[in-house]
Formats: C-alpha cells, sequence, structure tokens
C-alpha cells in the first residue's frame, strides 16, 4: 500500500481536479464515472461537486456529504489529457 496523501487540490472544471501528492506527483484526474452510489450520487451535480475541498489535517479530498475518496485511489487512476491548442 502506498503511503501518499493529497496536499492540494483545484477543481478545474465538471468532475475534473488537479492533484497535488506527498511525493511531488501533480495530475489531472476527472471522476466522472465514479460518481455512482448514494453517497457520490450528488457529486454528479457539477455545483455540488464544485465544492470539494482539502481542509488543514487531511489527507484526500472530501465534500460536504460526507463522499471522499482514499489518497491512494486517486494517486492511481490515469491522469486526463489535457489538450492544448
Amino acid at each position: 500500500m502506498l503511503d501518499i496523501t493529497v496536499i492540494k487540490a483545484l477543481v478545474i472544471g465538471n468532475y475534473s481536479i488537479e492533484l497535488t501528492f506527498s511525493n511531488g506527483t501533480t495530475k489531472r484526474v476527472n471522476l466522472e464515472r465514479w460518481l455512482y452510489g448514494e453517497v457520490f450520487e450528488p457529486l454528479r451535480d457539477p455545483a455540488f461537486f464544485a465544492q470539494m475541498r482539502l481542509e488543514p489535517g487531511e489527507i484526500t479530498i472530501s465534500w460536504p456529504n460526507g463522499a471522499d475518496l482514499a489518497p491512494e485511489f486517486l494517486y492511481e487512476l490515469e491522469s486526463e489529457e489535457v489538450l492544448s491548442i
């Protein structure tokens, strides 16, 4: 198991978050396909998703309804492709 935490997180689009981890890795991930089940269903509303937070002392991201995702899970997600013009 990885010993990793999220140290910075920023919502950058519908269901997309830029994450910085304790080992210095930064990646952009899209969580849309993972937003199912009772606790995650409210996050399908982009306005509610945008309420994501990383509280001081937390090790991962969370939302006001108590939904959160393990930092190890987030770290293992494939980075979202970022297209530039």
